[in-house]
């Protein structure tokens, strides 16, 4: 799959070096399996992931503290298995990948009911997620897989990371994406970003960040001679069927 998508974008870079083609964006859609688009990248679906985003979705191995109010006794840490479920008291196995930590708490709330538990208020929090991460790669001071709850930015990703490392160049940040059955791919300006030119553009979870120098930035050495990314970034899609 890597490989496949390194030789579309070396296609692309082709095109772009040819005489004639530094003047109009058309040269992106002419090669083979590469379009470029306006605007910014899609935001994943919920079918991209086993959990899906912003709503934190629990996944599996996430692990979960369950708080039952006034009945001490029954509070305990619960790890969600492999096939996305936990045991709790009373209730037995409670699905919970895919699920909210509010809709997996109404869920034992209704069952301990159920079980003759008078007015049960039960809440569950997630302790820690193994589910919803980045990868955040190249010239960076901590490269590595962070977890990614709630809202992130580009800029902020890189700053989890501990920043970029002293030589970095910034000019060039890459951003993988996969949404269905398709790869994007965002190229960035990083220091044109910390200046305000554009806007700081959300991250998702699976989603691969590569700042600086590596193989992958190489394969647009043409493209960003020709396509500056001062004050838009540069959005592709690879048609992966």
């Amino acid at each position: 799959m890597m490989s496949k998508w390194l030789m579309m974008l070396a296609g692309a870079a082709a095109v772009l070096a040819l005489p004639g083609c530094a003047t109009s964006p058309k040269p992106f859609a002419m090669a083979p399996g590469v379009q470029q688009l306006s605007g910014e990248m899609p935001a994943p679906t919920a079918l991209d992931y086993a959990s899906p985003v912003r709503d934190f979705y629990i996944g599996p191995g996430d692990k979960l503290k369950i708080d039952v109010f006034g009945v001490p006794e029954m509070t305990r840490e619960a790890q969600v298995d492999g096939a996305g479920q936990l045991s709790f008291p009373l209730v037995g196995t409670v699905t919970a990948a895919g699920r909210t930590p509010a809709q997996v708490s109404a869920d034992i709330e209704q069952r301990l009911r159920a079980n003759y538990v008078k007015n049960p208020q039960v809440t569950v929090n997630v302790e820690e997620s193994y589910n919803q991460t980045l990868t955040v790669d190249g010239q960076v001071v901590k490269p590595g897989m962070y977890p990614l709850v709630g809202r992130l930015t580009l800029q902020r990703a890189v700053a989890l990371a501990g920043g970029t490392a002293e030589f970095a160049k910034l000019k060039d940040v890459i951003v993988r994406r996969e949404v269905g059955d398709q790869t994007y791919i965002g190229i960035y300006n990083l220091d044109a970003i910390r200046r305000g030119n554009y806007i700081d553009p959300e991250v998702y979870p699976s989603d691969v960040i590569v700042v600086g120098d590596s193989k992958e930035r190489r394969l647009f050495r043409d493209v960003l001679q020709i396509v500056p990314l001062l004050t838009t970034p540069l959005i592709l899609l690879l048609q992966n069927n």
